[in-house]
């Protein structure tokens, strides 16, 4: 099941710049606007959940805590995955204060509604200062069972194993740099894939091999790929989900300035497959380095009532 109807997003209470964060994420602006940035971030999120809710998209909301702080707890799908069979997955962060946002009463939450068999904690290996960053490290092929990852310092190939031990995916790893040769700090920055496509930045990788290896396995995989330049995954393009509805019509996710940057062709590849959803969300943008991917952990957990 590639794609859900059910999402966690975090309500933040304190959003802002992350200075912890910032070494390993380019997509930060240490130059955006400070002023009012939490009046703004709670703007643009509820706006945000507003829209995915009026297409029948259930969306469980829950309210950050003051303390401790935690600027990014906006992004949960970086310490938490669910998946169909009742797990729940814990991930080890590169960043102090994210290792924070990790909630025991967000999971008992989560239990009062869905069945949970067991939860995986990856978290121990923060003491070997290893990461795996949740579904930001890996873009998930669940109909296929494989987890592209690109290794950085906040993907780790001995965690990434560990996941695909527990879970059975096969992990296909890749390099990726963005214009000045950085690291992609993120997977999910520079790719997404759907149910029938995957919408990926293929210039970032710059080994011949391991762009050939990724690339045979999409079209192994039946995926159309939805080609975007190294300026369109600056502007957040490769930072999409997708996502069905209640009624079965399938979304693809991203933020306005995404969707702005994409051309109409690529719009009308996409369209061919899902309706678009995008909303403004500049401000978590700017200061958060993440999109609108980032702000979504899906729910695969099945229901209790079901």
């Amino acid at each position: 099941m590639q794609t859900t109807s059910t999402i966690l997003m975090i309500r933040p209470v304190n959003f802002g710049f992350n200075e912890q964060t910032a070494e390993s994420n380019a997509f930060q602006d240490r130059t955006a606007i400070q002023q009012d940035v939490q009046e703004k971030a709670l703007k643009e999120f509820d706006v945000f959940v507003e829209k995915l809710r009026s297409k029948d998209i259930e969306v469980i909301v829950v309210e950050d805590t003051i303390t401790p702080h935690t600027p990014d707890s906006i992004f949960p799908n970086n310490w938490i995955s669910t998946h169909t069979d009742g797990k729940v997955f814990l991930y080890p962060m590169q960043a102090e204060n994210r290792r924070l946002e990790r909630r025991e009463d967000l999971i008992e939450t989560l239990k009062k509604q869905f069945k949970l068999t067991g939860i995986n904690d990856l978290s121990y290996f923060e003491q070997e200062n290893k990461f795996l960053e949740g579904t930001g490290s890996l873009v998930l092929d669940h109909d296929h069972r494989i987890a592209y990852s690109c290794l950085s310092s906040r993907t780790n190939t001995e965690v990434l194993a560990k996941f695909c031990e527990q879970t059975g995916y096969k992990a296909v790893t890749f390099h990726a740099v963005d214009e000045n040769g950085k690291a992609i700090y993120h997977t999910n920055v520079m790719m997404c894939v759907a149910d029938h496509f995957v919408v990926i930045c293929l210039d970032t990788i710059k080994d011949d091999l391991e762009k050939n290896n990724v690339v045979e396995s999409l079209v192994a995989t039946g995926k159309e790929i939805v080609q975007i330049s190294m300026e369109q995954m600056n502007q957040f393009a490769g930072n999409m989900l997708q996502l069905i509805n209640k009624k079965g019509e399938l979304f693809l996710i991203m933020s306005e300035r995404a969707y702005k940057s994409l051309s109409k062709p690529q719009i009308n590849q996409i369209e061919a497959f899902s309706q678009i959803i995008y909303s403004n969300l500049e401000t978590i943008e700017n200061n958060g380095g993440g999109s609108a991917r980032c702000m979504i952990a899906e729910i695969y957990l099945p229901k209790k009532n079901d």
